[in-house]
């Protein structure tokens, strides 16, 4: 009997839906090894194997744009509205080629994080597509139709789309996302470390620093272009860890360059994260109950949605971006505040969307 396969298409749009995608993946495959999965997404092999080691199949397809940008925080909405127009334009012979493709691969079932065309294709393959995220790309872009009305049409176009999934896993820090027939409410969902605290502890020589004076840094995978790293300087007796290879030398300053290492694998060692608002690191940051500084971030529409939740939801500091970019970092010597409620998220996401698509499979 062939193995059941699974189709993967994962957002075209920087490594937080790739890495969590694939941390999923990996979950799925070790409830059951005989599962097949094919991951369609642009986004590099080396990223999804530091995420999903073992065997899969890698078929780099770019289903959607997501946003266009130079960094984690500076967007070109004109380049994304044109790239758009341009999927638009393509979007049935793109239909038709993926769901040939399904057909002849016998494939089982498509999982989508969170490319609207999933949907469709899975449709005209004759089988049934399943999605998950915490928001729809016509609720990002929909709040952009103001200043570029073109993106109120494609926003229609693209929750038409999401209303041929079948289901959707909704995470947490989540929109509404009205456009899905049938929502089942997940928890959080990450990775997990590579290594255990002691390991990181002896590779990086941090053993002796208390954990309230490690402070984790990190982006994104596109990064920051102008962080001030500089302010390192005003808290000598802190230790900062960054994975920005452009990073200055400094004495309290870690650049990881190991490119083995991620973040998650300092996340039960670190005092405090300091990051923009970015679901997959939010919710990281939370599974392991890490507090989070987060910058803000203007013009997307996910941004405040998130902030939200990590004030109902961690210890929490929201800095606004100029202080970040120009002031000397002296919220590191403010309190942390507390979460608004009492109870806390649960973590068993990537289990509960896994044993759904193993037991579909079983069925």
């Amino acid at each position: 009997m062939a193995s059941p396969i699974l189709y993967l298409a994962i957002t075209n749009h920087g490594f937080g839906h790739a890495t969590r995608a694939a941390a999923i993946a990996a979950e799925i495959k070790t409830l059951n090894p005989e599962i097949t999965i094919i991951l369609a997404t642009t986004a590099p092999r080396s990223v999804l194997e530091a995420y999903f080691p073992g065997d899969w199949i890698h078929r780099p397809r770019a289903f959607d744009v997501g946003v266009i940008q130079a960094d984690s925080l500076t967007m070109d909405l004109p380049a994304t509205l044109d790239k758009l127009k341009e999927i638009r334009a393509q979007a049935q012979a793109l239909i038709r080629s993926e769901a040939n493709f399904l057909k002849q691969n016998r494939v089982g079932l498509v999982l989508g994080d969170i490319p609207p065309l999933a949907a469709p294709i899975a449709q005209a393959a004759g089988i049934p597509c399943w999605m998950m995220g915490n928001f729809g790309w016509d609720f990002i872009y929909r709040a952009w139709g103001d200043e570029y009305p073109e993106f109120n049409d494609l926003a229609d176009w693209i929750g038409d789309c999401f209303s041929q999934a079948d289901r959707l896993f909704r995470m947490p820090f989540s929109e509404p996302m009205p456009a899905f027939s049938s929502t089942i409410d997940v928890g959080l969902t990450g990775v997990l470390s590579r290594f255990t605290p002691e390991e990181v502890q002896e590779a990086f020589n941090l053993g002796a620093i208390p954990q309230e004076k490690i402070v984790l840094l990190t982006f994104g995978g596109l990064g920051l272009n102008r962080i001030p790293y500089e302010n390192v300087k005003h808290f000598p007796d802190y230790i900062f860890i960054c994975f920005d290879l452009s990073a200055p030398e400094l004495p309290n300053l870690i650049r990881v360059d190991d490119r083995f290492y991620r973040p998650i694998d300092f996340a039960a060692l670190a005092g405090r994260l300091i990051s923009k608002p970015g679901y997959s690191t939010f919710s990281e940051a939370c599974r392991f109950d890490v507090p989070i500084i987060s910058i803000t971030r203007e013009g997307f529409a996910e941004a405040p949605i998130l902030l939200e939740g990590i004030q109902d939801y961690a210890q929490h500091q929201i800095v606004e971006a100029e202080d970040f970019f120009t002031g000397d970092w002296s919220f590191l010597a403010q309190p942390m505040t507390p979460p608004r409620k009492a109870e806390p998220l649960a973590k068993d996401g990537n289990k509960s969307i896994a044993q759904a698509v193993v037991d579909y499979f079983q069925s």
